[in-house]
Parts: structure tokens; C-alpha cells; sequence
């Protein structure tokens, strides 16, 4: 096995120089590669929650019987629809939009429950990326969701 080893090139004042080297590349290349991953999980999960919140938001106020309720229980199925994604529900945003109009203008305008109305729900959802601080949360995603209420509903 000496020959072996000779003819590799390891001489004998090597033993343990693997661990160290080892030990230098986790550090410069696993550490920052595992925040990465887990920065992009943070955002991945901030969108995934801002659709769904959108979504169940909006299936909310579509079938709600009157415009209080329907913000009221929208504002719920959103907040639970974010904490599924383990996001705050502080973090979180509810607007509405009217037809045709994107996210952008959402904010002003509050669906009457009219049947046949047609109004997008939208959801902005602050990201928090692990282990930067508080006060850099300008990273947001948002979710928008059409809902179209039935032509023929009671009332």
C-alpha cells in the first residue's frame, strides 16, 4: 500500500489536510448556497401564499350575501390561506379592484355583490427573507384573483 501511495503523490506529512480542506469549502460554498436555497424558498412561499390568498379571498366575497360580510370573511380566508404558507398574517394585504383593472389600482373600490359583477381580488404578501432584518421588507409578492358572481343569486 506504500507504493501505492508514493506513487500518488500522498506523502506521509499529509494526514488530516483533507479534513481541513473539507472544512474550508462547507464554509465558502455550502454555507452561501444553503441562504440561497433558503432565500428563494422564503420568496417561493411568498407567492404561493399571496395566490392562494387571492384565490380563497375572492371565492369568499363571490359568495358572501352582502358586501360587510363578504369583506370580513375575505380578510379571514386570506389571513388563514397565509398562515398556511407560514407567513404573518400582519404582513398582509386585501384590496379590490374593478373589472378590467389590474392590482395596481386596487384600494379605492369596494364590490357591491351585484349579480353578474365582475372585480379582481388582490393580495400583496411581504416577503421576509431569513436573516436580513426587519426593515428591508421591500420584498412583496402579489396574487390577483377574478371573480365573476353568478347571474342568477337570491337577493
Amino acid at each position: 500500500m506504500r507504493w501505492l501511495r508514493a506513487r500518488l503523490g500522498k506523502v506521509d506529512g499529509e494526514r488530516g489536510s483533507a479534513l481541513v480542506e473539507f472544512v474550508f469549502i462547507a464554509l465558502v460554498v455550502f454555507v452561501p448556497l444553503v441562504y440561497v436555497v433558503a432565500g428563494f424558498s422564503a420568496v417561493q412561499r411568498g407567492v404561493f401564499a399571496a395566490n392562494a390568498a387571492a384565490r380563497e379571498a375572492g371565492r369568499a366575497m363571490g359568495t358572501a350575501a352582502d358586501p360587510v360580510s363578504g369583506q370580513e370573511r375575505a380578510l379571514r380566508a386570506a389571513e388563514l390561506a397565509v398562515e398556511d404558507q407560514s407567513i404573518r398574517p400582519t404582513d398582509l394585504r386585501l384590496a379590490f379592484a374593478p373589472a378590467g383593472a389590474g392590482c395596481d389600482a386596487a384600494g379605492g373600490y369596494t364590490p357591491t355583490l351585484t349579480p353578474g359583477e365582475e372585480f379582481s381580488v388582490c393580495v400583496t404578501v411581504t416577503v421576509r427573507i431569513p436573516m436580513l432584518p426587519e426593515f428591508v421588507d421591500a420584498n412583496t409578492a402579489t396574487g390577483q384573483f377574478v371573480v365573476e358572481r353568478d347571474r342568477y343569486v337570491d337577493g
